[in-house]
């Protein structure tokens, strides 16, 4: 036979589009070409498969190889195609049987003397793998990564030897057991550890039930680092849909998945001098950024009118969409990016504004100046702002004991648990119509409600996010309906846009 077909998989964002490596032996001038839209490192996988093939005793056909990747205007990167081509060299020569390839899909790059290579992004590949009802051939390095999606056989081989013993018997590989750390919790920073500033640790908790987005503004050493470290430990623990779709990101990230992290909600910190790439992601080749490495976890950034004012507003549509669309000359990527905001930032630039123990020498023109490096498009977007004062010596000192994460993340549970009963969602992502449903008020609390918006000209958008706030303060209280004192609650925690860290 003198055709073979191996199946296998692209990587295209967290997408992993079939491709179908053909394999084609005819007569002429020994050659091989590969054609089908290879970037550079799949044109190499001609010399790197060659090798790994006479390395490992086969023979390598001098006749004229032609390998094709269909379909043939998907862009094809990296050495994931060296495993499918050599098997695909070997099966149209005969020299393994071609019928087997049948029930399989390859991933792997190849060294020189045939032992196999791990390669990015194989848990989306593991995925569409099941869903198409194969096996998956992958290098041992990845074998524990695809053997987190259930109900998929994942074989792992050390060399392109084992890989067609395999072939030939059928038993050579045994499946890869499940490597997922059943039964760990993580350690987690204690939330009782943060002495006082009782109303942040409430917004904190209403932030993490609602999964809002929140803003702590205070003079340095405060405490606002610390409140944004223990928002990942109250939070509701991953389902299996989070967990999965949250570890595909990291598969293809950079740093590659670390099954250490599986089921943990990420906590993403990146210093103030990220560019919009590195924040939001892109590239020549489309990788995600670091709003798509929070995805269902936790977003912090520190010093918020410290970083560009360009990079901040490229955070605007994903807040509001979850995801994210690279668009390049050659290709586009969609990311997910449902992630949850936190910053932090000091009232002033020397930080004291509004301090009791220390005066603040900042100008007026210096304060606004200060305060314009974060659009008020961008704010608009954040639910809660609150502020976090210095806290007396006494309090630094009392012995009281403080609510610690397990008693905070209880509530929290409980609270998300009657949001996805009534609307399926956390109350941070209702829509118009949802809200409407869910956040009815008295006559009474619209008056209220609109007293306040129409001394403060709030957008409709901080309408909307006072009412799911409110209702997530409501849930937390196991109350059916929305009360004044959570209404006032909410609007409490509007501390920007009522002024008051200004003064």
């Amino acid at each position: 036979m003198s055709l073979a077909i191996v199946h296998s998989r692209a990587a295209l964002g967290v997408q992993a589009p079939p491709v179908q490596v053909e394999v084609h032996l005819a007569n002429g001038l020994p050659g091989t070409t590969v054609v089908g839209l290879p970037e550079t490192a799949v044109k190499e996988s001609r010399d790197r498969v060659r090798g790994a093939i006479t390395n490992s005793r086969f023979e390598f056909p001098i006749r004229r190889i032609t390998v094709n990747l269909a379909p043939a205007d998907l862009p094809k990167e990296g050495g994931r195609f060296d495993l499918p081509i050599a098997l695909g060299i070997l099966a149209a020569s005969g020299q393994i049987p071609a019928a087997a390839l049948a029930h399989y899909e390859c991933l792997g790059e190849l060294a020189l003397g045939g032992e196999l290579r791990g390669v990015r992004g194989v848990l989306p590949a593991a995925l569409a793998c099941r869903d198409q009802q194969r096996q998956l051939l992958i290098a041992q390095d990845n074998a524990a990564e695809g053997a987190l999606v259930a109900d998929l056989a994942v074989y792992g081989a050390e060399h392109l030897l084992d890989v067609c013993q395999h072939l030939r018997d059928g038993h050579t590989l045994l499946p890869q057991t499940s490597a997922r750390p059943e039964g760990i919790r993580p350690v987690v920073a204690d939330l009782a550890e943060v002495r006082g500033q009782h109303h942040a640790k409430r917004a904190l908790e209403v932030a993490a039930a609602g999964a809002h987005n929140l803003l702590f503004v205070g003079p340095p050493g405060t405490g606002k680092t610390m409140l944004a470290s223990r928002l990942p430990g109250i939070l509701p623990p991953l389902n299996e849909a989070e967990a999965m779709a949250s570890a595909a990101i990291a598969s293809i990230s950079r740093q590659g998945l670390m099954l250490e992290q599986w089921g943990i909600r990420p906590f993403r910190s990146p210093h103030h001098t990220a560019s919009a790439v590195a924040l939001v992601g892109g590239g020549s080749q489309p990788r995600p950024g670091e709003i798509s490495l929070a995805h269902s976890g936790v977003l912090f950034l520190d010093e918020l009118p410290e970083f560009s004012r360009q990079v901040l507003d490229v955070l605007r549509e994903p807040l509001e969409s979850g995801r994210i669309t690279i668009s390049r000359a050659a290709r586009q990527a969609e990311f997910p990016a449902q992630f949850q905001l936190v910053a932090a930032m000091n009232p002033c630039p020397c930080g004291y504004l509004g301090d009791e123990e220390r005066a603040c020498r900042c100008s007026s023109e210096q304060v606004r100046r200060y305060r314009a490096r974060v659009s008020g498009p961008l704010l608009d977007r954040i639910d809660l702002h609150v502020e976090v004062p210095r806290l007396p010596y006494r309090a630094l000192r009392s012995v009281n004991r403080e609510e610690s994460t397990a008693v905070v993340q209880q509530r929290v549970i409980i609270a998300r648990e009657r949001q996805l009963a009534r609307a399926g969602k956390p109350n941070a992502l209702l829509g118009p119509r949802e809200i409407e449903r869910d956040c009815r008020l008295t006559d009474a609390d619209h008056n209220l409600l609109e007293r306040f918006m129409s001394q403060l000209s709030l957008s409709p958008r901080a309408y909307h996010r006072i009412l799911r706030v409110a209702r997530t303060i409501a849930d937390l209280a196991a109350e059916p309906q929305i009360g004044t004192a959570h209404l006032s609650e909410s609007i409490g925690y509007r501390a920007l846009d009522r002024g008051t860290a200004h003064r």
